[in-house]
C-alpha cells in the first residue's frame, strides 16, 4: 500500500511488513538507531530509512506508519511461568495493577455473582497490599460479605492466603485438619480455621489449596493459554524462558503448548525447562528425561532449555521475607550432586532456585568439586535464578565457573517485607546488580509470575531502573541501579544468551527474528514513574503481527472467545492499567472521588475495629464558615 511517498514497486525479495516513520532502538551496537525496517519469512531483511526499505515494497507488503513512536526488539521474559500460567489465565481474577482493596473487593463481588456454583473465584498473585490505597490484605469477614456462598481464595505472595467460609469448606478444611509441614492453618478460639494461610516458610500449604480448585480441559486450555500469551504480547513480549515449577508436570502439563506449537498457534517465543516434581524421585526423573529429549530439541517458538528451576527439592530455599531464612537439611550435597553431575555428563544445562547466599555457597562447593572433574565450565548454560543476597565472594565464584544470573522484582511486592526484617542496608543490595554486572556475567532480568509478581514487564523495569516498589518505597540506591539502555538489554540481549539464541534474538538486524515491539511512551524519554504505564501498541513476533491497538486495533489475528464465559478475563480483561501521574480535568476531579471515597471505606473499617473514634465526617470547607 501507498504510504507517504512510498510506491510498491519491487518484484524480488519483497518484504512481508515494513515499519517506517519509526524510532528504532536496534539493541544492535553497530546500528544502534535507524528509522524503518523491513521483515520476510519471519526474519528482519532490512534496517535504516525509508530509502533504504523502498525496493522492497511489493503489492502484498503490509507498511505499518509508526507515527513518529518507539520501537524496540520484542522484551524477553527471562523467568516466567508462562506455561502454567496459561492454563489458569482465564478461571483467575486479576489484581495486578488494581489501586485499592475497594477496587478489588468491588471486582471480587461482581466475578462472585458471575460464577456458578461448583467454580472457585481465585485471585492468584501478581499484585501486594501495600500497592492499595488502604495498604492491607482483604479480611475473611470481607471475602464472606463479598461471596456468601461462592468459594474464593485470594492469595498474597509467598505469604498467605485468604479463605472465605465456602472455600474452607470446598477445600475440606476443619477442625481436625492438620498443619501441613512448612505452614500454619490459623485457627480461632474454638480451634476452627478461620480462613486464614500461612506460609511458615513453605508455600505448599497455599498452592496445595490452590491445586483442589477445579481446572479447565481439552480446548479450554489452549484458548486460556492463546489469551495468556496475547495478554503477553499486549506489553510487547514476544519471548519468555518457562521455569517450570511446583505442580507442572512434564509431559502431561506441557501438551498444550506442544500443540499449540505444532499448529502454528503460540505468539510468544517459550524456552522451558523440566522440574523434577516428586521429592525423592528427583534423580530418577532427570535420568528419563534425559533419555526422552535433549536441550535445544524443538523450534524457533517452543524449544527446550534445561532442567530446573529445582533439581532437588531438599536444596531448594524458599523467599518467604516475612518469615526467617530457612535452614536446609545439612546433607542435601549428596543427591543434589548426583543431579548436577548425571546433567553435566549428559550437555544438560540448567538453572537453580536460590534466594540466598547461604544456599548459593553450598551449592558452588559442589559445583567446584565437580569443576576438579572438568566439568565446569563445560559449555552447558547453568545459571542462578533469583539471588537476592548473594555475597561478592559467591559472584566471583559464579564467574570462574562460566555460569549467569537471572534477576526478577519480586522486591517490587515484597520489599517493604524484606526491609522490616534484613534491613534498608541489606536491602540496597537486593540483589546486586551491579556488582553481577561489573563482573561481566550474563544477568538477564524476568518476572516470576504469576503466582507472586505480575507478568508486565514494564513493572520490572521500572523496578531495574528506580529502585523502587509498587508502594514508591526506595530499596536500591543508584549505585545499585541500571541505566534505561542497561535494564532493556537485561530484557531482550541477556535472556536470549541464556537460551543460546544471541545470535538471532534480542535485537534488530538483518537475518535476526522479525520480533519488536511499538510502543505506547518513549521509553527512553517518558518520566521515570510513568514506565510501568507503558504498553506496546503493535507487537510482531517472527512477522506476525500478534498484537494491535489503537491505530492499529484489528490488524492483529483473531482469537477464539474466551471460555467459559464467566471467566473473569472476559468481564475485567487481565492487567488492570492506571491512568498516568499527570491527570487533566475531568481525570483528575474523577481520581479525586474515588480517593476520598476509598478513605471514607477505611475509616469507617478501622472504626468498627475500634482502631478510631466514631467522630462526624463532615467535610469542612473554610471558604463557607460564617
Amino acid at each position: 500500500m501507498p504510504v507517504g511517498g512510498l510506491v510498491p514497486h519491487a518484484t524480488r525479495d519483497v518484504a512481508d511488513l515494513v515499519i517506517r516513520n519509526a524510532k528504532i532502538h536496534t539493541g544492535d551496537p553497530s546500528r544502534p538507531q535507524a528509522q524503518a525496517l523491513a521483515i520476510r519469512d519471519g526474519a528482519v531483511t532490512v534496517v535504516g530509512d525509508d530509502k533504504d526499505v523502498a525496493p522492497h515494497l511489493g503489492a502484498v507488503t503490509k507498511v505499518v506508519d509508526a507515527l513518529g513512536r518507539r520501537v524496540i526488539p520484542g522484551l524477553n521474559d527471562a523467568h516466567l511461568h508462562v506455561i502454567r500460567g496459561g492454563l489458569n489465565y482465564v478461571l483467575e481474577l486479576r489484581w495486578d495493577g488494581v489501586r485499592s482493596l475497594r477496587q478489588g473487593l468491588a471486582m471480587l463481588r461482581e466475578q462472585a455473582a458471575r460464577t456458578p456454583k461448583g467454580q472457585w473465584v481465585r485471585v492468584v498473585g501478581g499484585w501486594s497490599a501495600e500497592q492499595f490505597a488502604e495498604h492491607r490484605l482483604p479480611t475473611v469477614a470481607e471475602l464472606n460479605a463479598a461471596a456468601p456462598d461462592t468459594p474464593v481464595f485470594v492469595l498474597h505472595l509467598y505469604q498467605s492466603a485468604v479463605l472465605n467460609r465456602a472455600a474452607l469448606k470446598a477445600a475440606g478444611f476443619t477442625k481436625d485438619t492438620p498443619d501441613p509441614k512448612g505452614g500454619q492453618i490459623v485457627r480461632g478460639r474454638d480451634g476452627e480455621p478461620t480462613g486464614m494461610l500461612l506460609a511458615a516458610p513453605s508455600a505448599l500449604i497455599l498452592y496445595s489449596t490452590l491445586s483442589k480448585a477445579p481446572a479447565l480441559e481439552g480446548e479450554d486450555k489452549k484458548t486460556s493459554t492463546r489469551h495468556f500469551l496475547r495478554e503477553l504480547n499486549r506489553f510487547g513480549l514476544t519471548s519468555a524462558i518457562d521455569a517450570a515449577g511446583g505442580f507442572q508436570n512434564f509431559p502431561d502439563n506441557y501438551a498444550t503448548v506442544i500443540e499449540l506449537a505444532k499448529a502454528g498457534l503460540l505468539s510468544l517465543r517459550i524456552a522451558y525447562h523440566l522440574f523434577p516434581q516428586t521429592p525423592g524421585q528427583e534423580i530418577e526423573d532427570l535420568a528419563r528425561w534425559i533419555e526422552m529429549v535433549r536441550p535445544g530439541d524443538g523450534g524457533e517458538w517452543l524449544r527446550l532449555n534445561g532442567a530446573g528451576e529445582n533439581l532437588t527439592w531438599a536444596a531448594a530455599d524458599f523467599e518467604n521475607f516475612s518469615q526467617p531464612r530457612p535452614e536446609l537439611t545439612p546433607d542435601y550435597e549428596a543427591e543434589f550432586e548426583k543431579a548436577v553431575r548425571l546433567l553435566m555428563e549428559n550437555g544438560w544445562g540448567f538453572r537453580l532456585h536460590a534466594t540466598y547466599d547461604e544456599t548459593i555457597r553450598r551449592d558452588l562447593a559442589v559445583f567446584e568439586k565437580l569443576a576438579a572433574e572438568g566439568l565446569f565450565p563445560a559449555g552447558n548454560r547453568w545459571l542462578f535464578d533469583h539471588a537476592e543476597t548473594v555475597s561478592a565472594n559467591s559472584l566471583d565464584r559464579i564467574a570462574t565457573l562460566g555460569g549467569a544470573v537471572s534477576v526478577q522484582n519480586r522486591l517490587s511486592f515484597q520489599g517493604e517485607a524484606f526491609v522490616q526484617r534484613y534491613g534498608p542496608g541489606a536491602a540496597a543490595d537486593a540483589p546486586p546488580i551491579r556488582a553481577m554486572l561489573d563482573r561481566g556475567l550474563t544477568v538477564a532480568a524476568g518476572t516470576d509470575a504469576t503466582r507472586v509478581s505480575t507478568y508486565n514487564p514494564w513493572v520490572a523495569l521500572h523496578w531495574l531502573v528506580s529502585g523502587r516498589t509498587v508502594a514508591d518505597l526506595t530499596l536500591r540506591p543508584p549505585t545499585n541501579r541500571v541505566d534505561r539502555q542497561t535494564a532493556l538489554a537485561m530484557f531482550t540481549r541477556a535472556g536470549a544468551e541464556l537460551t543460546g539464541e544471541d545470535k538471532v534474538k534480542g535485537m534488530l538486524r538483518p537475518g535476526c527474528y522479525a520480533d519488536l515491539a511499538v510502543l505506547s511512551e518513549d521509553y527512553f524519554t517518558v518520566p521515570e514513574p510513568e514506565i510501568p504505564h507503558i504498553e506496546s501498541l503493535l507487537t510482531v513476533t517472527g512477522g506476525r503481527i500478534v498484537y494491535a491497538a489503537a491505530e492499529y486495533e484489528g490488524l492483529d489475528e483473531e482469537l477464539p472467545p474466551v471460555n467459559p464465559a464467566w471467566s473473569p478475563v472476559a468481564h475485567f480483561g487481565g492487567y488492570q492499567a492506571s491512568r498516568r501521574a499527570a491527570l487533566p480535568g475531568a481525570h483528575q476531579a474523577e481520581s479525586l472521588s474515588e480517593a476520598i471515597a476509598e478513605s471514607e471505606q477505611h475509616r469507617q473499617w478501622r472504626i468498627a475495629r475500634g482502631l478510631a473514634p466514631d467522630t462526624a465526617s463532615t467535610p469542612f470547607d473554610p471558604c463557607f464558615a460564617l
